[in-house]
């Protein structure tokens, strides 16, 4: 087994907490924030917090095993366990919502900019969001429950490489059709400084897509594996480096805060008025 200490677990864990927490904040502070696409990257955020959270509780439970304060096969433990669980599917499956509700933003802002405002209205984007989160808290109970059921297992497992299919075809094909669609609008007022600014947009939600793949598929891919074959040595092998898989995912929780204040300039002048 490759071990992670302790230490760095918490340290990744509490920055990652702190920094998405900060996004929080700054959306709710800034009334220029106040538009779908940060309500969107507030969603994402507060996945990526749940993350965090998930791995800082299950060291303390870990760690509390070790001293014999907690039993590993105990009522309270096996309840206490299975929350855990909830609350990690129910950070995987927010993420994965939320990027796709930002890649649908993305594609309306691009392709139909002029009814932008009339398609995703702040209500809209509210109801979408309450919606994602009402299916992701009982999807993630009811995973939880019955993980060891294998009608359960499989299509969460197929649900992770199925829902970023679809996020990467509808990119691709935002990214094929932007060019002539930029054409099209080429001769309206302040349409290059418009097509400019959403491709950006597209760019820096490609760059989070990219970024939840390379923190995120190691673990799922480490869950497949420990489902279908934890005998095989090969999986056992790729199985030995769980808690860098761990780590990964609360990386992930730091690098996109990164990433929405170096792309975003109205963030990062929120950020400024805030420490300054």
């Amino acid at each position: 087994q490759v071990i992670v200490p302790e230490e760095v677990f918490f340290t990744v864990a509490a920055a990652g907490i702190l920094e998405n927490l900060l996004v929080l904040i700054a959306v709710v502070r800034n009334k220029n924030l106040h538009l779908p696409m940060y309500f969107f990257i507030c969603s994402l955020a507060v996945s990526d917090m749940l993350g965090s959270l998930y791995k800082t509780l299950e060291n303390i439970f870990i760690i509390l095993c070790k001293m014999g304060y907690l039993t590993r096969r105990g009522d309270f433990e096996k309840k206490l366990d299975d929350a855990m669980d909830s609350m990690f599917i129910l950070s995987l499956l927010g993420s994965i919502f939320s990027l796709l509700a930002i890649a649908a933003d993305r594609y309306i802002t691009i392709f139909y900019a002029l009814r932008y405002h009339n398609i995703m209205t702040l209500r809209r984007a509210l109801v979408i969001l309450a919606i994602i989160w009402t299916f992701c808290a009982g999807s993630s109970i009811a995973i939880a429950l019955f993980s060891y059921e294998a009608a359960t297992v499989i299509p969460f497992t197929i649900l992770f490489p199925l829902m970023m299919f679809f996020i990467l075809c509808l990119y691709i094909h935002m990214f094929l059709l932007a060019r002539s669609h930029a054409k099209k609008i080429a001769a309206l007022p302040t349409s290059t400084v418009h097509q400019r600014t959403n491709m950006k947009g597209a760019i820096t939600l490609t760059i989070f897509l990219g970024v939840f793949l390379c923190c995120w598929a190691p673990f799922v891919l480490h869950i497949l594996l420990a489902r279908f074959c934890p005998h095989n040595p090969y999986c056992a092998c790729y199985m030995s480096i769980f808690h860098v898989n761990g780590t990964l995912i609360m990386c992930n929780a730091i690098i996109d805060p990164m990433i929405f204040a170096f792309r975003s300039p109205e963030l990062r002048n929120t950020f400024k008025k805030m420490f300054c």
